[in-house]
Protein backbone atom coordinates (compact mmCIF):
# COMPACT_ATOMS: atom_id res chain seq x y z
CA UNK A 1 0.00 0.00 0.00
CA UNK A 2 2.88 2.37 0.82
CA UNK A 3 4.47 1.72 -2.56
CA UNK A 4 1.13 2.47 -4.21
CA UNK A 5 0.85 5.77 -2.29
CA UNK A 6 4.45 6.64 -3.09
CA UNK A 7 3.89 6.19 -6.82
CA UNK A 8 0.74 8.30 -6.73
CA UNK A 9 2.45 11.07 -4.75
CA UNK A 10 5.42 11.11 -7.11
CA UNK A 11 3.17 11.31 -10.16
CA UNK A 12 1.25 14.13 -8.46
CA UNK A 13 4.43 16.14 -7.84
CA UNK A 14 5.54 15.66 -11.45
CA UNK A 15 2.09 16.73 -12.69
CA UNK A 16 2.05 19.89 -10.56
CA UNK A 17 5.54 20.79 -11.83
CA UNK A 18 4.49 20.22 -15.45
CA UNK A 19 1.27 22.23 -15.09
CA UNK A 20 2.91 25.21 -13.39
CA UNK A 21 5.82 25.23 -15.85
CA UNK A 22 3.54 25.21 -18.88
CA UNK A 23 1.23 27.82 -17.35
CA UNK A 24 4.16 30.11 -16.52
CA UNK A 25 5.61 29.91 -20.02
CA UNK A 26 2.26 30.48 -21.72
CA UNK A 27 1.33 33.41 -19.49
CA UNK A 28 4.64 35.25 -19.69
CA UNK A 29 5.48 34.56 -23.32
CA UNK A 30 2.00 35.43 -24.54
CA UNK A 31 1.34 38.46 -22.37
CA UNK A 32 3.09 41.11 -24.50
CA UNK A 33 4.41 44.24 -22.81
CA UNK A 34 3.37 43.54 -19.22
CA UNK A 35 4.88 46.70 -17.73
CA UNK A 36 3.13 48.86 -20.32
CA UNK A 37 -0.20 47.21 -19.55
CA UNK A 38 0.23 47.82 -15.83
CA UNK A 39 1.20 51.50 -16.17
CA UNK A 40 -1.11 52.35 -19.04
CA UNK A 41 -0.54 53.81 -22.48
CA UNK A 42 0.35 57.26 -21.15
CA UNK A 43 3.48 56.05 -19.35
CA UNK A 44 6.86 57.03 -20.78
CA UNK A 45 9.42 54.53 -22.03
CA UNK A 46 11.59 55.28 -18.99
CA UNK A 47 8.72 54.52 -16.62
CA UNK A 48 7.93 51.30 -18.46
CA UNK A 49 11.57 50.21 -18.35
CA UNK A 50 11.77 50.99 -14.63
CA UNK A 51 8.60 49.00 -13.93
CA UNK A 52 9.89 46.06 -15.95
CA UNK A 53 13.14 46.11 -13.99
CA UNK A 54 11.22 46.36 -10.69
CA UNK A 55 9.18 43.26 -11.56
CA UNK A 56 12.17 41.40 -12.95
CA UNK A 57 10.64 41.27 -16.42
CA UNK A 58 13.89 42.42 -18.04
CA UNK A 59 15.55 39.12 -17.14
CA UNK A 60 15.52 35.99 -19.37
CA UNK A 61 12.36 33.89 -19.03
CA UNK A 62 14.23 30.97 -17.47
CA UNK A 63 15.63 33.23 -14.73
CA UNK A 64 12.13 34.55 -14.02
CA UNK A 65 10.81 31.00 -13.79
CA UNK A 66 13.59 29.79 -11.47
CA UNK A 67 12.96 32.82 -9.24
CA UNK A 68 9.22 32.15 -9.15
CA UNK A 69 9.69 28.41 -8.55
CA UNK A 70 12.17 28.92 -5.69
CA UNK A 71 9.71 31.29 -4.03
CA UNK A 72 6.76 28.95 -4.62
CA UNK A 73 8.60 26.06 -2.96
CA UNK A 74 8.87 28.18 0.20
CA UNK A 75 5.25 29.35 0.03
CA UNK A 76 6.03 32.76 -1.48
CA UNK A 77 3.95 33.19 -4.65
CA UNK A 78 4.73 36.89 -4.94
CA UNK A 79 2.39 39.88 -4.87
CA UNK A 80 -0.42 41.09 -7.08
CA UNK A 81 0.85 43.56 -9.66
CA UNK A 82 -2.20 45.75 -9.22
CA UNK A 83 -3.23 45.60 -5.55
CA UNK A 84 0.10 44.68 -3.95
CA UNK A 85 -1.60 41.96 -1.91
CA UNK A 86 0.31 38.77 -1.22
CA UNK A 87 -0.87 36.12 -3.69
CA UNK A 88 -1.05 33.45 -0.98
CA UNK A 89 -3.38 35.66 1.07
CA UNK A 90 -5.57 36.57 -1.88
CA UNK A 91 -6.01 32.94 -2.90
CA UNK A 92 -6.50 31.42 0.57
CA UNK A 93 -9.05 34.09 1.56
CA UNK A 94 -11.28 32.97 -1.31
CA UNK A 95 -10.40 29.30 -1.32
CA UNK A 96 -12.82 28.32 1.45
CA UNK A 97 -15.75 29.88 -0.41
CA UNK A 98 -15.10 27.79 -3.51
CA UNK A 99 -14.33 24.64 -1.52
CA UNK A 100 -17.57 24.97 0.45
CA UNK A 101 -19.46 24.99 -2.84
CA UNK A 102 -17.54 22.21 -4.57
CA UNK A 103 -17.31 19.88 -1.57
CA UNK A 104 -21.00 20.40 -0.79
CA UNK A 105 -21.90 19.69 -4.42
CA UNK A 106 -19.70 16.58 -4.43
CA UNK A 107 -21.38 15.17 -1.31
CA UNK A 108 -24.85 15.79 -2.76
CA UNK A 109 -23.73 14.28 -6.06
CA UNK A 110 -22.50 11.10 -4.37
CA UNK A 111 -25.62 10.60 -2.22
CA UNK A 112 -28.15 11.38 -4.95
CA UNK A 113 -26.28 9.29 -7.54
CA UNK A 114 -26.19 6.18 -5.34
CA UNK A 115 -29.88 6.45 -4.48
CA UNK A 116 -31.11 7.16 -8.01
CA UNK A 117 -28.65 4.82 -9.73
CA UNK A 118 -29.54 1.82 -7.58
CA UNK A 119 -33.26 2.65 -7.75
CA UNK A 120 -33.19 2.85 -11.55
CA UNK A 121 -31.28 -0.44 -11.86
CA UNK A 122 -33.54 -2.36 -9.48
CA UNK A 123 -36.93 -0.89 -10.36
CA UNK A 124 -36.65 -0.83 -14.14
CA UNK A 125 -39.70 0.08 -16.21
CA UNK A 126 -41.04 3.62 -16.06
CA UNK A 127 -38.95 4.44 -12.97
CA UNK A 128 -35.76 3.63 -14.85
CA UNK A 129 -36.87 5.55 -17.95
CA UNK A 130 -37.86 8.60 -15.88
CA UNK A 131 -34.54 8.69 -14.02
CA UNK A 132 -32.59 8.28 -17.26
CA UNK A 133 -34.57 11.11 -18.88
CA UNK A 134 -33.91 13.41 -15.91
CA UNK A 135 -30.19 12.58 -15.84
CA UNK A 136 -29.81 13.23 -19.57
CA UNK A 137 -31.64 16.53 -19.09
CA UNK A 138 -29.38 17.40 -16.16
CA UNK A 139 -26.25 16.81 -18.25
CA UNK A 140 -27.63 18.68 -21.26
CA UNK A 141 -28.68 21.93 -19.57
CA UNK A 142 -25.73 24.31 -18.96
CA UNK A 143 -24.91 25.02 -15.33
CA UNK A 144 -25.32 28.77 -15.64
CA UNK A 145 -28.90 28.33 -16.91
CA UNK A 146 -29.66 26.10 -13.94
CA UNK A 147 -28.16 28.71 -11.63
CA UNK A 148 -30.21 31.54 -13.16
CA UNK A 149 -33.38 29.45 -12.97
CA UNK A 150 -32.78 28.62 -9.30
CA UNK A 151 -32.25 32.31 -8.51
CA UNK A 152 -35.46 33.35 -10.29
CA UNK A 153 -37.63 30.70 -8.63
CA UNK A 154 -36.26 30.19 -5.12
CA UNK A 155 -34.56 33.53 -4.39
CA UNK A 156 -36.48 36.22 -6.24
CA UNK A 157 -40.00 34.76 -6.50
CA UNK A 158 -40.19 32.67 -3.31
CA UNK A 159 -37.54 34.46 -1.25
CA UNK A 160 -36.37 31.25 0.43
CA UNK A 161 -32.68 31.82 -0.21
CA UNK A 162 -30.25 34.65 -0.88
CA UNK A 163 -30.01 35.68 -4.53
CA UNK A 164 -26.42 36.90 -4.27
CA UNK A 165 -23.63 37.29 -1.73
CA UNK A 166 -21.88 35.04 0.74
CA UNK A 167 -22.10 34.77 4.52
CA UNK A 168 -19.18 33.23 6.39
CA UNK A 169 -19.86 30.05 8.35
CA UNK A 170 -18.12 31.56 11.36
CA UNK A 171 -20.39 34.63 11.32
CA UNK A 172 -23.79 32.99 10.85
CA UNK A 173 -24.36 29.27 10.23
CA UNK A 174 -27.94 29.72 9.02
CA UNK A 175 -26.95 32.65 6.82
CA UNK A 176 -24.09 30.59 5.39
CA UNK A 177 -26.48 27.74 4.57
CA UNK A 178 -28.90 30.14 2.86
CA UNK A 179 -26.09 31.66 0.80
CA UNK A 180 -24.54 28.39 -0.47
CA UNK A 181 -27.61 26.17 -0.99
CA UNK A 182 -28.56 27.36 -4.48
CA UNK A 183 -24.96 27.48 -5.83
CA UNK A 184 -24.32 23.97 -4.48
CA UNK A 185 -27.48 22.63 -6.14
CA UNK A 186 -26.58 24.34 -9.41
CA UNK A 187 -23.16 22.67 -9.37
CA UNK A 188 -24.44 19.27 -8.23
CA UNK A 189 -27.16 18.67 -10.84
CA UNK A 190 -24.83 17.98 -13.75
CA UNK A 191 -22.43 15.88 -11.69
CA UNK A 192 -25.19 13.86 -10.04
CA UNK A 193 -26.68 13.12 -13.45
CA UNK A 194 -23.41 11.73 -14.83
CA UNK A 195 -22.59 9.63 -11.76
CA UNK A 196 -26.17 8.30 -11.58
CA UNK A 197 -25.84 7.00 -15.14
CA UNK A 198 -22.56 5.31 -14.27
CA UNK A 199 -23.89 3.64 -11.12
CA UNK A 200 -27.06 2.49 -12.87
CA UNK A 201 -25.05 0.91 -15.69
CA UNK A 202 -22.60 -0.76 -13.29
CA UNK A 203 -25.37 -2.17 -11.08
CA UNK A 204 -27.35 -3.49 -14.07
CA UNK A 205 -24.18 -5.16 -15.38
CA UNK A 206 -23.28 -6.61 -11.98
CA UNK A 207 -26.76 -8.05 -11.43
CA UNK A 208 -26.25 -10.21 -14.51
CA UNK A 209 -23.00 -11.73 -13.27
CA UNK A 210 -22.71 -15.36 -12.19
CA UNK A 211 -21.72 -14.54 -8.61
CA UNK A 212 -25.00 -12.68 -8.09
CA UNK A 213 -27.02 -15.66 -9.27
CA UNK A 214 -24.97 -17.85 -6.95
CA UNK A 215 -25.63 -15.58 -3.98
CA UNK A 216 -29.34 -15.52 -4.72
CA UNK A 217 -29.42 -19.32 -5.04
CA UNK A 218 -28.04 -19.48 -1.50
CA UNK A 219 -31.05 -17.57 -0.24
CA UNK A 220 -29.62 -14.05 0.12
CA UNK A 221 -32.20 -11.31 -0.36
CA UNK A 222 -31.97 -8.60 -3.02
CA UNK A 223 -31.10 -5.89 -0.50
CA UNK A 224 -28.23 -7.92 0.96
CA UNK A 225 -26.88 -8.84 -2.47
CA UNK A 226 -27.04 -5.29 -3.80
CA UNK A 227 -25.67 -3.35 -0.84
CA UNK A 228 -23.11 -5.92 0.32
CA UNK A 229 -21.73 -7.20 -2.97
CA UNK A 230 -23.05 -5.47 -6.10
CA UNK A 231 -22.61 -1.90 -4.93
CA UNK A 232 -19.09 -2.61 -3.70
CA UNK A 233 -18.11 -3.81 -7.18
CA UNK A 234 -19.92 -0.92 -8.86
CA UNK A 235 -18.52 1.90 -6.76
CA UNK A 236 -15.01 1.84 -8.30
CA UNK A 237 -16.03 3.11 -11.77
CA UNK A 238 -18.43 5.54 -10.10
CA UNK A 239 -15.56 7.01 -8.07
CA UNK A 240 -13.61 7.62 -11.26
CA UNK A 241 -16.56 9.50 -12.76
CA UNK A 242 -17.04 11.41 -9.49
CA UNK A 243 -13.40 12.45 -9.64
CA UNK A 244 -13.91 13.86 -13.14
CA UNK A 245 -17.08 15.63 -12.02
CA UNK A 246 -15.24 17.22 -9.08
CA UNK A 247 -12.72 18.74 -11.47
CA UNK A 248 -15.58 19.91 -13.67
CA UNK A 249 -17.25 21.51 -10.65
CA UNK A 250 -14.09 23.53 -9.97
CA UNK A 251 -14.39 24.93 -13.47
CA UNK A 252 -18.15 25.36 -13.16
CA UNK A 253 -17.66 27.32 -9.94
CA UNK A 254 -16.18 30.16 -12.02
CA UNK A 255 -19.56 30.69 -13.72
CA UNK A 256 -21.73 29.92 -10.71
CA UNK A 257 -19.82 32.35 -8.50
CA UNK A 258 -20.37 35.06 -11.08
CA UNK A 259 -24.13 34.39 -11.14
CA UNK A 260 -24.42 34.46 -7.34
CA UNK A 261 -21.74 37.15 -6.84
CA UNK A 262 -19.74 35.00 -4.42
CA UNK A 263 -16.16 36.00 -3.49
CA UNK A 264 -14.53 32.71 -4.44
CA UNK A 265 -11.68 31.61 -6.67
CA UNK A 266 -13.87 31.94 -9.74
CA UNK A 267 -14.49 35.63 -9.21
CA UNK A 268 -10.80 36.16 -8.44
CA UNK A 269 -9.82 34.26 -11.61
CA UNK A 270 -12.09 36.39 -13.80
CA UNK A 271 -10.72 39.62 -12.34
CA UNK A 272 -7.08 38.53 -12.53
CA UNK A 273 -7.27 37.30 -16.11
CA UNK A 274 -9.14 40.43 -17.19
CA UNK A 275 -6.44 42.66 -15.67
CA UNK A 276 -3.57 40.43 -16.70
CA UNK A 277 -2.45 39.96 -13.09
CA UNK A 278 -0.15 37.01 -13.79
CA UNK A 279 1.06 36.38 -10.18
CA UNK A 280 -2.55 35.94 -9.07
CA UNK A 281 -3.29 33.69 -12.05
CA UNK A 282 -0.25 31.54 -11.22
CA UNK A 283 -1.39 31.33 -7.62
CA UNK A 284 -4.77 30.08 -8.84
CA UNK A 285 -3.06 27.53 -11.08
CA UNK A 286 -1.03 26.20 -8.16
CA UNK A 287 -4.05 26.05 -5.84
CA UNK A 288 -6.22 24.31 -8.41
CA UNK A 289 -3.51 21.82 -9.34
CA UNK A 290 -2.91 20.91 -5.68
CA UNK A 291 -6.63 20.45 -5.06
CA UNK A 292 -6.99 18.20 -8.10
CA UNK A 293 -3.94 16.13 -7.14
CA UNK A 294 -5.23 15.74 -3.57
CA UNK A 295 -8.67 14.61 -4.76
CA UNK A 296 -7.07 12.19 -7.23
CA UNK A 297 -5.00 10.74 -4.39
CA UNK A 298 -8.06 10.30 -2.17
CA UNK A 299 -9.96 8.58 -5.01
CA UNK A 300 -6.97 6.33 -5.73
CA UNK A 301 -6.76 5.33 -2.06
CA UNK A 302 -10.49 4.57 -1.96
CA UNK A 303 -10.27 2.48 -5.12
CA UNK A 304 -7.20 0.69 -3.75
CA UNK A 305 -9.10 -0.23 -0.60
CA UNK A 306 -12.11 -1.44 -2.59
CA UNK A 307 -10.07 -3.32 -5.19
CA UNK A 308 -6.57 -4.54 -4.24
CA UNK A 309 -5.75 -5.05 -7.95
CA UNK A 310 -5.69 -1.26 -8.36
CA UNK A 311 -2.65 -1.05 -6.07
CA UNK A 312 -0.59 -2.94 -8.65
CA UNK A 313 -1.21 -0.28 -11.32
Amino acid sequence: MFGFLGRRLLSGVVLVFAITTLAFLLLYLGSGDIARRILGQTATHEQVAAKAAELGLDRPIWEQYVSWLSGALTGDLGRSWFSGQLVIDGVTNRLMVTLSLVIGATIITAVVAVVLGVLAALAGGWVDRTIQFLTVLGMAVPGFLIAVGLVLVFAINLGWFNATGYTSFADDVLGWARSVTLPVIALAIGGASAVTQQIRGSVVDALQRDYVRTLRSRGLGTRSVVFTHVLRNSIGPALAVLNVQFIGMLGGAVIVEQVFQMPGLGQLAVGATTQGDIPIVMGLVVATALIVILVNLIIDIAQGLLNPKVRLA
